[in-house]
């Protein structure tokens, strides 16, 4: 389950739309199915650096800060 996220999506015209309904606000959409997975991989990895740079602000100086991995 490593940087897995679920893609949802939806032919609208000529147009495919996406979104992620792990990450609230990451939406996609492109002329083609590759185009509209790209722009949502590339909304999902914004949208999680902006949560963690929030996050991160006032944490204290002498907290431990390590990295968690899912697999």
């Amino acid at each position: 389950m490593h940087n897995e996220f679920t893609a949802i999506i939806e032919k609208d015209g000529d147009w495919y739309i996406a979104y992620c309904p792990e990450i609230p606000g990451a939406n996609g959409q492109g002329r083609t199915l590759e185009e509209c997975r790209k722009s949502l991989a590339e909304a999902i990895a914004l949208i999680l650096e902006d949560r963690r740079e929030d996050a991160l602000r006032g944490v204290p100086r002498d907290a431990i800060r390590e990295t968690v991995v899912l697999q």
